[in-house]
Parts: structure tokens; C-alpha cells; sequence
């Protein structure tokens, strides 16, 4: 039997500090997240926060900033706090999963190319079966050697990577209806 576990990465105060901060994909990701996060409490599946902390800057405690986006109102079930691109990388969160028997991950959160896609990564190498909900992850424009890649680009891009490697992709109304 599958038990299953929402990781919610990144949802933090934090990247509104940030020169890339973008609102244009933000209300639907806004929407997403929330309904992926009220489905998955009223299933009585258990809600993980993570936020990344730096020691310096935004993402630094001392900053204030590392606490839930102000639009979102539920309580975890538990939090952890990391300090590289994956959720797992000494924070706690794999010996709390199996404590729990969990053994399917919901990935949701910022950023969808980074640190969404590299947990999603790193948790199916660790044998956990993966959905990746990427309507409910937030990314923005990244440029390097002079092409930048949108947003929808960077989606399809972490989209197709993952797709049947690491994770099945899909919409959260596809996923609630999977976990009822």
C-alpha cells in the first residue's frame, strides 16, 4: 500500500527579496499550491515544508524572510530547513518519511528547474515514487551564454526530464483524484 506525503519546497518570503522576482505566474501558482495543499489535508495526508536557509541575505534566518509566502494558511505537519538545491541532504526529511512508512512524494514549491526538479531527482534514486506537480511550482526566466529561457520553457524542460525517469507528472486535479 502507498502511503503518500506532500513536500512542499521554497514556498518562501525569501524570494521576494530576490532582483529575478517575477507576479506574472504568480496567481496561478498561487491557486495550484493551494488547492494541491487543502486537497491533500482534507485526504489527512501529511504536509512537509521546507525552507532553504543561507547564512547570509534573504535566505538567512536572521533576515525574517524565511517563513511561509503570506497567502499560505496551513500548518505542516512538519518542517525542515535545508541548505542545498534537494530536500534530503542532512536535513531529516528521509528518516521522517520512512518513520512513517511514506513511500510516495508530491513534489510542489519554487523552483521548478532547481530545487523541485533536484529532490524529484534525488527521491527517486532513494526509491520513493515520485508526482510531480508542476502547475503547482514556480520558476522564473534564466538566461546563460545570452538565450534565456522562459518560464513555460524551463516547465516543459523539467517536465520532460523527469517524465517517466523520476516522476510521473501531473495537474493537481490529476493527483487528487489519484490519492482518492
Amino acid at each position: 500500500m502507498s502511503r503518500s506525503a506532500l513536500i512542499n519546497i521554497d514556498t518562501q518570503q525569501s524570494f521576494f527579496q530576490r532582483d529575478y522576482w517575477q507576479e506574472a505566474d504568480f496567481p496561478a501558482f498561487q491557486q495550484a499550491i493551494s488547492a494541491l495543499i487543502s486537497g491533500c489535508q482534507d485526504l489527512k495526508i501529511p504536509v512537509v515544508d521546507i525552507f532553504h536557509v543561507d547564512d547570509s541575505g534573504p535566505f538567512a534566518l536572521e533576515s525574517g524572510y524565511v517563513k511561509p509566502m503570506p497567502f499560505l494558511q496551513h500548518r505542516a505537519d512538519v518542517t525542515f530547513q535545508k541548505h542545498v538545491h534537494n530536500a534530503f541532504t542532512d536535513t531529516g526529511l528521509d528518516l521522517w518519511l520512512r518513520k512513517g512508512d511514506i513511500n510516495h512524494l508530491i513534489i510542489c514549491g519554487l523552483r521548478t528547474e532547481q530545487c523541485c526538479e533536484t529532490t524529484t531527482r534525488v527521491a527517486a534514486d532513494l526509491g520513493y515514487r515520485v508526482s510531480f506537480i508542476s502547475e503547482a511550482t514556480l520558476t522564473f526566466p534564466m538566461s546563460w551564454k545570452g538565450v534565456t529561457l522562459d518560464t513555460q520553457t524551463l516547465r516543459h524542460r523539467t517536465e520532460t526530464v523527469l517524465a517517466g525517469r523520476f516522476a510521473e507528472i501531473q495537474t493537481v486535479a490529476e493527483c487528487l483524484e489519484s490519492l482518492s
